[in-house]
């Protein structure tokens, strides 16, 4: 009887469809493990180095299986830049295994696991850790599958600025000691303001810089316009090129990109490059991949193993973006089985009839305020990028501390505030002066909660959360990925976290809370597609953030040089919340038809993205 019964409740549909999800999850995660191990040759663990200060760094260590004390192999630690943790360049670090590299792929100071710094330019002065762990890796006989005379690092943007000055240091030590330098080969990409005289004059190693054609960060080089990110004629890849071969920033007056200067054997050995891309999007492009690779077997004189043409790292990454949305999906039937559950039946109300149609006045009303919001939301966005650095000025200068110490997320979080105190005020606007006298009354919202409700409602969504990241984890735990897509993801976190999600939570919930109430007591109406309502609210929140990305852009196109400079970096991070914010109304519509109410949704949803931005950025705890 027990067995029939527990058959019976697995097979129902919320189940199925939950276990579906699951089993989607565990089999795109199997086969992006596969692709990671290079189909088990690469052995892949995380580890962790204490460093200076107590500080500690987190790192995974991808480990050639041909590798050993007879096979000595080349080694290069991957620095991922500002708002990057490990796992956003693990395709470098695929790559550079498959070809026989032992690769350190790092968690920069104040990202992912590793610790904060006690230094608040740690790329610059702290190579975001990567120093340490060359020092260690160099003066620690227990790696004897590591020939200690070639190893290199790499990175993109401040990753690349850590690369340059960690070439910098070992080339100081190096000359200061008559000795080579600890870092054979060194490849930048993404970074060029570093190639300075008094940086490049130290080098003591090879060296190659790989710039994106189209970098929005190209006005802070020394060329105006377009040219600033020509590395033909760029100041900056000139002098790079001739402090290579002649010692000297003279010489060379234009580069020929893709050249070989210099020489291997003297460590004089120079290249430059120069895709066609954007600058967030350069560490994902086969050419700039290729790039690299033939950079590192050259330098390091490498037996052309594999054709750096012959990549498999797009696999991964189709393989976790499914893992990424899947996970999403799967919030739905998760909540659903646990709606079930009879303790929280009563969390569950009927659903509100739909609204009536509008009339002519009640459309053109909804379609000015429409476009009225989204004009909010798009000019003040830059002005509380400015107002955060007022407000909370440790995070804005780089220095630990527990009140609000997410430097980018503070922006987005008084944005996420204003907008959504400003959609408040719109709809009850609306409804007072149009809305109340034409058919509208507040049961059509969903406000309807008692407070045992609302208790269990709270419970419920932490139980999601609980539930969803322990799935993560346990994920993580067994093929060592997690759910993302070149640099967005939804990543494992420190218990620490916990305290900066429980200080941003009430803040961003005003957000999704008006989302909730708009989507479902505005656009939920009669004879009205649901997938149109859907579309029309998922416009209507994404709307005034993608216009910010249009601006920027569109100067971009016109001048070579973006509109926001001294916010190009927060402008940079809407790629990944534009689509947050795109999706939101769909999950808010979803959790209101299957409670009958606004809170829930907002509830999971804040609980769950506001995770995710936390832990793709900087966080600088005192941890």
């Amino acid at each position: 009887m027990f067995l029939s019964s527990l058959f019976l409740y697995l097979y129902n549909r919320r189940m199925r469809n939950l276990l579906l999800c699951l089993s989607i999850i565990i089999l795109a995660s199997l086969i992006a493990s596969t692709v990671q191990s290079n189909f088990g040759k690469i052995e892949i663990k995380t580890m962790t180095l204490p460093t200076q200060d107590g500080q500690h760094l987190v790192y995974d260590w991808y480990k050639p299986k041909s590798a050993s004390n007879k096979n000595k192999v080349p080694f290069i630690v991957v620095v991922p830049g500002f708002q990057r943790s490990k796992e956003a360049l693990s395709n470098f670090a695929i790559e550079l295994a498959r070809r026989d590299i032992v690769v350190a792929l790092i968690d920069p100071y104040a990202q992912g696991l590793s610790s904060s710094s006690r230094q608040n330019r740690s790329a610059t002065k702290e190579g975001y850790g990567m120093f340490a762990l060359v020092n260690h890796v160099h003066g620690n006989k227990s790696f004897n599958y590591i020939d200690k005379t070639r190893i290199g690092t790499t990175g993109h943007s401040m990753g690349g600025n850590a690369a340059i000055r960690g070439a910098d240091l070992f080339g100081r030590e190096a000359k200061l000691k008559n000795q080579e330098s600890k870092l054979h080969s060194i490849y930048v990409s993404g970074f060029v303001l570093t190639l300075r005289d008094n940086i490049l004059k130290n080098i003591r190693s090879n060296a190659g810089v790989s710039y994106a054609l189209y970098d929005e960060g190209g006005f802070r080089n020394e060329l105006p316009g377009w040219d600033s990110t020509n590395m033909k004629i760029a100041p900056e890849s000139i002098r790079f090129v001739n402090w290579g071969i002649h010692n000297s920033s003279k010489g060379e007056e234009e580069i020929i990109l893709g050249k070989f200067y210099g020489s291997v054997e003297n460590r004089s050995l120079r290249i430059v490059h120069n895709e066609p891309l954007l600058h967030p999007f350069q560490p994902y492009n086969f050419e700039a991949m290729q790039n690299q690779l033939e950079f590192f077997e050259k330098s390091f004189q490498l037996e052309p193993k594999l054709n750096s043409g012959n990549q498999i790292w797009h696999w991964k990454e189709l393989m976790t973006l499914i893992s990424m949305v899947i996970s999403l999906i799967m919030l739905l039937p998760l909540t659903k089985v646990l709606l079930k559950l009879p303790y929280f039946e009563n969390v569950k109300l009927p659903t509100p009839p739909l609204l009536p149609a509008h009339n002519k006045i009640g459309k053109i009303i909804f379609w000015m305020l429409f476009f009225i919001s989204a004009g909010v939301a798009c000019i003040t966005f830059i002005p509380m990028v400015e107002v955060a650095k007022i407000l909370f000025p440790d995070a804005a200068n780089r220095e630990l501390t527990w009140y609000f110490p997410q430097r980018m997320n503070n922006s987005v979080m008084l944005w996420a505030t204003f907008n959504g105190l400003f959609g408040f005020i719109l709809f009850f606007g609306s409804y007072y002066f149009h809305g109340r006298s034409n058919g509208i009354n507040p049961n059509y919202w969903g406000l309807k909660i008692t407070s045992t409700g609302l208790m269990k409602s709270i419970l419920l969504s932490t139980l999601v959360f609980v539930i969803y990241y322990l799935i993560l984890n346990l994920i993580y735990f067994i093929f060592h990925v997690d759910y993302r897509f070149w640099f967005m993801g939804v990543r494992i976190f420190q218990a620490e976290y916990l305290i900066v999600l429980l200080m941003y939570i009430p803040f961003f919930y005003i957000f999704f809370l008006s989302n909730s109430l708009r989507v479902n007591g505005s656009i939920r109406i009669e004879n009205q597609p649901k997938w149109l309502s859907l579309l029309i609210g998922g416009i209507g929140n994404s709307l005034g953030l993608f216009l910010i990305i249009f601006i920027q852009y569109l100067s971009y196109a016109l001048s070579g040089t973006v509109f926001w400079t001294t916010n190009w970096l927060s402008v940079n991070l809407l790629f990944a919340i534009v689509p947050m914010m795109f999706v939101l109304p769909y999950f808010n519509r979803y959790f209101f038809d299957m409670t009958g109410q606004i809170y829930l949704g907002p509830m999971i949803t804040t609980l769950i993205f506001i995770m995710i931005l936390s832990t793709n950025t900087v966080v600088y705890l005192p941890i």
